[in-house]
């Protein structure tokens, strides 16, 4: 019987400012969907009273809505999948909250929906008002823990395993497209070739040697992979986190050395949404008084300059805005907790998608 399967939609592919190295291109692509190591995600379950869909009841010409909440033993499987991943010992938390606002990831159950979720830093581009990630059908049956496994995956960065160039599957196409054009997933051609047959860059994928048993790779039926020959009975990754999985994410994700700061942000992290030129000025109220990390990341070349807020006037801490080169800032700063500071980032440039956010850690 086919597996329902996870479907993420077909994204752009980010333009670049010619004349770059090959190791810098491979670095920005690798890297542009990570968030920065100690990254505090907030993630939020969305509400039945005011998330849903308006779909349209085939045959009738009538609309219904469909909520986008879930049950709570479906929020306690997701829940427990965010302590798997954040057991492994990673340098991401993850933290709920009930504010959509205050969340990068913000989760539905949308049934019919398919299950998916924005890749790593592609959250930040998503509307307030909108799902980051959907769960069309019961995580609560046998098996289905893997499909959260799998979205959360997705949700720090990880892309489809078994579409990586040193897979070296050689599937049926006509036959994929067929098996997945018929219930459950009722796929289209182009859905089937964004998330099986299309093969990733080199530098888009999660190592240099495919893992089959990686949480990221879906489970396929036989008859659909020709070469190589032991696949032709399908794919059958157990459906948890591999040890190749554990690697890839300590790799981006180191955890903090004994002793150092926890490497928590004091804000969330907030993409700049500017134009070239534009500039943004972000609050900073510091939990703890100690040295702190101002940045930004993302695809743009921007500068910043930090003020400590004394009587509703700014006062130069730190950075500069001086015309000369800009290129993706940090400075060192130290901010005492109860007082208030403001982070001013101007954008001179986007080389990329332009999705760039401020951070503090």
């Amino acid at each position: 019987m086919t597996r329902r399967l996870c479907s993420l939609p077909r994204q752009s592919a980010p333009s670049f400012a010619p004349g770059l190295t090959a190791e810098r291109l491979g670095a920005l692509l690798a890297g542009r969907r990570m968030w920065v190591n100690g990254t505090v995600l907030h993630y939020c379950f969305l509400d039945a009273r005011t998330d849903a869909s308006v779909v349209p009841v085939p045959g009738t010409g009538e609309l219904r809505r469909v909520p986008w909440a879930g049950g709570e033993e479906q929020r306690d499987v997701v829940r427990g999948c965010f302590a798997e991943w954040q057991d492994l010992g990673i340098g991401v938390a993850f933290a709920e909250v009930g504010d959509r606002h205050e969340a990068e990831l913000r989760i539905g159950f949308q049934a019919g929906a398919g299950s998916w979720s924005a890749v790593g830093r592609e959250a930040l581009s998503v509307g307030r008002g909108e799902r980051t990630m959907n769960l069309g059908w019961d995580v609560t049956a046998p098996g289905e823990r893997g499909t959260v496994l799998h979205q959360i995956g997705h949700a720090l960065g990880m892309v489809h395993e078994h579409q990586s160039p040193f897979a070296g599957l050689h599937w049926d196409d006509e036959a994929v497209y067929a098996e997945l054009a018929g219930p459950p997933n009722f796929w289209s051609r182009e859905t089937t070739y964004t998330n099986v047959l299309r093969p990733l860059d080199a530098c888009e994928a999660g190592g240099s040697v495919w893992d089959p048993q990686s949480v990221m790779t879906l489970p396929f039926g036989p008859g659909l992979v020709l070469e190589p020959e032991q696949y032709r009975g399908g794919l059958r990754p157990p459906g948890a986190p591999s040890p190749a999985d554990k690697e890839f994410v300590l790799r981006w994700y180191p955890p903090a050395a004994p002793g150092g700061p926890a490497g928590l942000v004091p804000f969330r992290s907030a993409p700049l949404g500017l134009g070239p030129g534009e500039q943004a000025d972000f609050t900073v109220e510091p939990p703890e008084t100690r040295e702190y990390t101002v940045g930004t990341f993302g695809d743009a070349d921007t500068v910043l300059v930090v003020f400590e807020q004394r009587d509703g006037e700014p006062r130069f801490l730190a950075g500069h805005d001086d015309g000369g080169a800009p290129d993706n800032a940090a400075v060192r700063v130290r901010f005492v907790k109860g007082r208030r500071y403001v982070v001013r980032v101007r954008l001179y440039s986007t080389w990329g998608s332009g999705e760039t956010a401020v951070m503090c850690w």
